[in-house]
């Protein structure tokens, strides 16, 4: 059996603690040798207060995954890059589609692995929707992503912030499976932004998507929803309709739903990232994150009233 790989965390909040720190204490392929955080640290690992502090320590360390805010996280990135450290990027991978283009010219330079992961990918209805679709005549296709921002990001200021994506931050989610799924290329056809008057980052968006440049694709994003949370999408096909539903949970075709099991997201992305290191090979996939600035830079913006936590 292969050594593990030694892995250090960067940013131990709500997403390192939910998601990563329970997948790395089963992983078959990483090994937590360290975390790096301000404010939070995990029982039994060396924690450091910045990335330099830990590169510049002599620990061996193979790899770095990063799970802080996107705004500013490249500089970071580049600098475990330029240190001969793998690195993995939580979704999104930044805030600026040339900087993430330029740590994959370091990593390539460098016979590094640079892995952008999109955790949605990995849920199991995605795999056989794509398979299923392959083929097919795509007639229409609705996205609705609907979920309440105070449950999934409780007094989080980042995300209101320049960068911060605003209701794209799940948005991308969506936009990622559909760019996964789809049998052709997708391109913003047009957009609105509904931002709240204390805000930088929206709170509602609604898109029309090209696909092989027909407008046939319609995303509706709201961060406002309560009660049962949405995250649905489907495609209306010359072979009949397929639905995913709860994230690429569930996956029904033709009305019946088809068994799919289940699957952790993010066993899959860290099973994706040891593939990439040990055949030192990048994954840098930039489309959802490409779509979230077109949609930006198209949309019609509307105020609306101030929103807080």
């Amino acid at each position: 059996m292969a050594p593990k790989i030694k892995l250090a965390l960067v940013g131990i909040g709500a997403i390192a603690r939910s998601q990563h720190l329970p997948t790395l204490a089963v992983s078959a392929d990483f090994s937590l040798a360290a975390t790096v955080s301000n404010h939070g640290c995990v029982e039994g690992v060396p924690n450091f207060n910045d990335l330099g502090a830990l590169l510049g320590s002599g620990m061996e360390i193979d790899a770095v995954s990063f799970c802080t805010p996107p705004q500013g996280r490249a500089a970071m990135a580049q600098a475990a890059l330029e240190a001969g450290r793998h690195v993995m990027l939580e979704k999104p991978p930044d805030t600026d589609v040339a900087e993430v283009a330029a740590l994959a010219r370091i990593a390539e330079a460098k016979g590094l692995t640079l892995f952008a992961s999109w955790h949605s990918r990995e849920a199991a209805g995605i795999a056989p929707a794509r398979a299923w679709l392959e083929g097919k005549a795509v007639r229409g296709v609705r996205v609705i992503w609907k979920e309440d921002v105070r449950v999934w990001h409780p007094g989080q200021e980042w995300i209101w912030q320049p960068g911060g994506l605003g209701v794209f931050d799940p948005g991308i989610n969506a936009l990622s499976i559909l760019t996964r799924i789809l049998p052709g290329a997708l391109a913003v056809a047009a957009a609105s932004l509904l931002i709240p008057a204390n805000r930088q980052t929206p709170i509602a968006a609604s898109l029309r998507l090209a696909l092989d440049g027909a407008p046939i694709v319609v995303a509706e994003f709201d961060w406002r929803q309560t009660g049962p949370q949405s995250w649905d999408i489907a495609v209306e096909t010359d072979a009949g309709p397929l639905v995913l539903a709860e994230g690429g949970a569930r996956l029904a075709i033709a009305g019946a739903p088809v068994p799919i099991g289940e699957t952790n997201e993010y066993a899959g992305l860290y099973r994706r990232f040891a593939a990439l290191i040990r055949s030192c090979a990048r994954d840098v996939d930039l489309v959802p994150l490409q779509l979230v600035g077109d949609a930006f830079l198209l949309a019609r913006r509307q105020r609306t009233d101030a929103f807080a936590h």
